[in-house]
């Protein structure tokens, strides 16, 4: 399971960078990953954190998502990036030759170039 939600009011990660949004996503019987973006636009996160379960991460965040609360979303397709919310891999994971740094999206059942 995926869900995100932006936060009520921002906070420092460190002494330059601040998070605006976060992802939980589960991996059932392992644990949950945390995925932090610093912006509220962010494709990809910047950090991320692992628990050992869901509610541990859930507890995190109690208090801090918006009014909008945790907007549920499909786990990620295969070779997708976990920590992005739209349907995005990089080049040639699927046949095992990735292009890193370089990727696409599925747009109308077709996977085409995305640039950052």
């Amino acid at each position: 399971m995926r869900m995100y939600g932006y936060l009520k009011e921002p906070y420092q990660c460190n002494s330059t960078t601040m998070i605006y949004k976060v992802m939980i996503h589960e991996i059932e019987e392992i644990g949950a990953y945390i995925y932090y973006y610093t912006s509220k636009d962010a494709i990809f996160s910047s950090y991320d954190s692992f628990v050992d379960d869901i509610d541990t991460a859930l507890e995190e965040f109690e208090h801090e998502i918006d009014e909008q609360g945790w907007i549920k979303i499909d786990e990620p397709l295969p070779y997708c990036q976990h920590d992005c919310i739209l349907p995005i891999r990089v080049k040639g994971r699927k046949d095992g030759c990735p292009q890193w740094g370089q990727y696409e999206i599925l747009s109308d059942g077709q996977w085409i170039e995305y640039n950052l």
